[in-house]
């Protein structure tokens, strides 16, 4: 028996490493079938499972091989599919289990390194990806997730020595370049624009040119040839524009829903809502979001919990809506109509987990939240809101040149000027409608004005979030905490005007977009 063992745990774990889930599968349900309490069988039934697509029925089978053998590669995956289920609290707790025993493959690390990112932990992280790295030198992807974090951590030298060691072993990552581009503002001296125009042009899927593209442009920028950098990344994304099956009236439709359902969600019940106050940090993408995190986070009294999706996954899972994405119109409305205190309720449950210090307060700093501003305000009645804003074609170019989450539906507006404007034209009405709705609910702060008056707009900020002045909060740039945005570089230096008005060097371009706004009835001036 324990030949045969052997041979079905050799022929489940070889299928596994060339990827035919079926035949893992296949070896692995006779290794249960010879001994239900096989562990290392209802293990690699639920890898195949979950490699199949098929999480939740992967997770029984982790949970019953860990149950049987608490082994520290068991846990990592298990972790890592929880997280995967946004069952955030469950993947922590397993992950401090882990920690007990920690695995002893490289794989395993790495998984534990990115289930620990996931959850906002980069101080954690950074060991598993170390550790990764040092079993297998040669894995470009333990590479780059030690880099990304150790970028997220401050640590930029020591970032770049492990881009350019990866380069080394695999010249055309895409990734790497990209990353490797936005750890600091580049010089003549530091800039890999030769290297970034060969590899670009030696790219063959859309993905990667994408990546290589906005790397060129970026660098470009940063060694003073803008029109050069603007040329090449229009280019860049309207070929990759061509690639998406985007329609502005998809998020058209959501604008649409969050106005359309707000008498009930006005009316809807409320039992018992929290009355925790966390902070709110609103607005578009790449208008200066990051940067009032960091003021805020600088303060003793707060911390930064980051980018979070609890709140839309409160909303989704109140409404009860099976449809694929997480805000859509049968979701608001069905949403809408549920208790909002619950609601309130389980985001701060799902906020938890991503928080360092319970005595403190914590920012939520996801641009999106400006769609649930209606259920921040009821399920969160104690919540502060804080909305920034900037000029309209600064907002415009500042999407356009960062490069989001490329497999996020949520950012397909950016690829392309007149997109983003229709999208700035519609949160422009929707902002509006807040504050006719929720009056005094949400502060504005314009990005332009921060840069111009940092102390005197630091204080209005404080004042509306409830807290007392602290010099801290003006040096934030020596704030140490991670930063997990691609704004990390430049929320790591003082205040400085250099995005102010970018947009006029680049009024030909834009000129489109000009007239698109001047017909909306927005303000340029």
């Amino acid at each position: 028996m324990t030949t045969l063992r052997a041979k079905l745990t050799s022929a489940a774990r070889g299928a596994l490493a060339r990827g035919d889930f079926a035949g893992t599968q296949r070896h692995a349900a006779a290794l249960v079938a010879n001994d239900p309490n096989d562990a290392e069988g209802h293990f690699l039934i639920g890898i195949a499972e979950a490699g199949a697509g098929r999480i939740r029925l992967a997770v029984p089978h982790l949970e019953h091989a860990v149950a049987l053998d608490a082994q520290g590669e068991y846990r990592a995956q298990l972790a890592r599919l929880l997280i995967m289920l946004r069952q955030d609290g469950e993947a922590a707790a397993m992950l401090r289990a882990a920690e007990t025993a920690p695995p002893t493959d490289a794989l395993s690390r790495d998984t534990m390194g990115c289930v620990y990112a996931r959850l906002g932990d980069h101080t954690a992280a950074l060991p598993h990806f170390a550790e990764a790295v040092r079993l297998e030198p040669r894995n470009s992807e333990y590479l780059y997730n030690q880099a990304v974090t150790l970028n997220f951590l401050g640590w930029v030298d020591e970032a770049d020595a492990a881009l350019e060691a990866l380069i080394a072993l695999e010249p055309g990552h895409a990734r790497a370049h990209h990353l490797l581009a936005s750890l600091r503002k580049q010089t003549p001296e530091t800039q890999h624009i030769e290297r970034l125009t060969r590899t670009h042009a030696q790219a063959r899927d859309d993905r990667s040119k994408l990546l290589l593209g906005y790397a060129l442009s970026k660098e470009l920028e940063d060694v003073g040839r803008p029109r050069e950098a603007l040329t090449q990344l229009c280019a860049v994304n309207a070929a990759y524009r061509q690639t998406l099956p985007y329609s502005f009236a998809q998020d058209a439709a959501a604008f649409d829903a969050m106005e359309a359902h707000w008498p009930q969600l006005a009316q809807a019940p409320n039992s018992g809502a929290p009355q925790d106050s966390p902070i709110f940090i609103i607005g578009m993408p790449r208008t200066g979001t990051t940067l009032i995190d960091r003021i805020l986070s600088s303060h003793p009294e707060v911390e930064s919990a980051g980018e979070l999706q609890a709140m839309p996954l409160a909303v989704k899972k109140a409404s009860a809506t099976r449809s694929p994405v997480i805000l859509d119109p049968e979701t608001v409305a069905a949403a809408a109509l549920k208790d909002m205190g619950e609601i309130g309720r389980d985001y701060l449950r799902s906020a938890s987990h991503h928080r360092r210090d319970t005595t403190r307060r914590f920012t939520d700093k996801f641009p999106g939240n400006f769609h649930y501003v209606g259920f921040i305000a009821k399920a969160l009645p104690q919540a502060r809101i804080v909305c920034l804003r900037r000029h309209p074609m600064d907002t415009v170019l500042s999407n356009f040149r960062n490069l989001f989450a490329i497999s996020s539906r949520y950012y397909d507006y950016s690829y392309d000027l007149l997109d983003i404007a229709a999208y700035y034209a519609r949160f422009d009405r929707l902002m509006a409608f807040w504050h006719q709705a929720l009056p005094g609910r949400v502060l504005e702060l314009r990005y332009e004005d921060v840069i111009e008056d940092q102390e005197g707009q630091t204080r209005r900020l404080l004042d509306h979030c409830g807290l007392d002045w602290s010099e801290a909060c003006l040096n934030f740039h020596t704030n140490s905490a991670p930063v997990s945005t691609p704004s990390a570089a430049q929320v790591r230096r003082p205040l400085y005007k250099d995005a102010v008005a970018r947009w006029k060097q680049h009024a030909e371009v834009l000129a489109p977009v000009a007239r698109f706004f001047e017909r909306s009835g927005i303000a340029l001036d």
